[in-house]
């Protein structure tokens, strides 16, 4: 799955068109290294989400197409 799919499926970014853009200045990063929105999400990848001083990094445990908004929490564990 594309990652700006991923952000937004999982709800950690509400918007794929404000997935796409945060991908797009560089603020998001797999496995450190900075992603593009195209970028293919895998079970066990480390995401850090950078909003301006604070850094969300989550662990990707599912890959779903879609999920209820209360399911969306089981695709990730929030390691920082």
């Amino acid at each position: 799955m594309r990652l700006d799919k991923y952000l937004k499926v999982s709800r950690l970014i509400k918007r794929r068109t404000v997935a796409k853009e945060a991908c797009d200045k560089g603020i998001i990063s797999i496995n450190d290294k900075v992603a593009k929105s195209s970028t293919v999400v895998s079970v066990g990848d480390i995401i850090k989400i950078r909003f301006g001083e604070k850094v969300t990094t989550v662990k990707v445990v599912e890959i779903k197409e879609h999920v209820l908004k209360n399911d969306a929490k089981e695709m990730y564990e929030v390691i920082e």
